[in-house]
């Protein structure tokens, strides 16, 4: 007799477990089959495609590592890798910009709010108009940067029409449009830093740049690594305002690795050795990560409780 409630409550637990178990399921569904079908199952094909030749309007043709070969022997390949390395310049300057705006907002000052939306505003602006504008500012006879210089009695170049001016153009608007998102994540953990520590660094006689030496920068550390590891990813997918402002050119001088597999894709139907590309560009991107984690070992600092 005295099993009876007992069981009954097991029974409610289990039902309602059931319930909770179907409700989590429902919740997953969704998400994992967008992934399984717009990620997973495209990543396979790719794979496969990379073994091919294929130009959308003729069966595939099995082509072995003829694809992966053909890289190596690329020099379009070789000149838009180093244009992409030559882009992750624009990483370490725009995180060096970010943290010391983000120093400098990070204070009650009146109109605080407004000077930290003016430096957002871009990371909420349409990636089209940003390059057309900039388009507008490096154009060489009525752009505005040009017109400044001229002022000062500087000739400016051609900006976008120079090979040797294009890739500092690029990586200048690149900075500017960086900034927004980076100095949100940088005033985050600023504002995460414990007041404590401060308060224990001056009773210690520590001046502010040992206070930022010693205590802000060891705390910002994790966001700095994950703002590094998430610019470098970006840098290596650079392809936007390269299709909307040059197109690769002049003389392939602004072609990223990812506007020439989009090249290859899409303008040239090579759909094979656009996968080929695609899937040496993954593996580099993934071992630039693990390079990246294994070094933040040795710097990144995270606070115990």
């Amino acid at each position: 007799m005295a099993d009876g409630p007992v069981s009954r409550r097991s029974v409610k637990r289990g039902a309602m477990a059931r319930r909770e178990a179907l409700w989590g399921y429902l919740f997953v569904t969704p998400p994992l089959l967008g992934f399984l079908i717009f990620g997973f199952i495209p990543i396979l094909m790719s794979l496969a495609l990379a073994f091919a030749k294929w130009d959308m309007f003729r069966p595939p043709r099995f082509a072995g590592v003829s694809n992966f070969a053909r890289i190596g022997a690329d020099e379009i390949v070789a000149k838009s890798f180093v244009n992409t390395l030559v882009f992750f310049i624009g990483v370490p300057i725009g995180m060096a910009l970010s943290l010391l705006l983000a120093l400098a907002l990070n204070r009650k000052i009146r109109g605080i709010n407004w000077y930290r939306a003016i430096y957002y505003l871009p990371a909420v602006s349409s990636m089209v108009a940003i390059a057309l504008l900039w388009q507008w500012i490096f154009n060489p006879e009525k752009g505005l940067l040009n017109m400044e210089l001229l002022k000062l009695g500087v000739k400016g170049p051609e900006w976008l029409q120079d090979p040797l001016w294009v890739k500092p153009a690029l990586i200048l608007m690149g900075v500017w449009g960086g900034l927004g998102p980076n100095l949100i994540l940088f005033l985050a953990g600023l504002q995460g830093v414990p007041q404590s520590l401060y308060e224990a660094a001056s009773i210690d006689g520590a001046k502010p740049w040992q206070q930022f030496l010693y205590v802000t920068w060891p705390m910002l550390t994790p966001t700095t690594f994950f703002i590094s590891v998430m610019g470098a990813i970006g840098a290596f997918q650079y392809f936007g305002q390269i299709y909307i402002m040059t197109q690769g050119g002049p003389e392939h001088a602004s072609t990223s690795y990812m506007f020439y597999l989009w090249q290859q894709a899409f303008t040239y139907y090579r759909m094979g050795y656009a996968s080929a590309l695609a899937w040496v560009l993954g593996i580099i991107i993934i071992g630039v990560t693990i390079v990246q984690f294994r070094v933040a070992n040795r710097w990144v600092f995270y606070e115990t409780v």
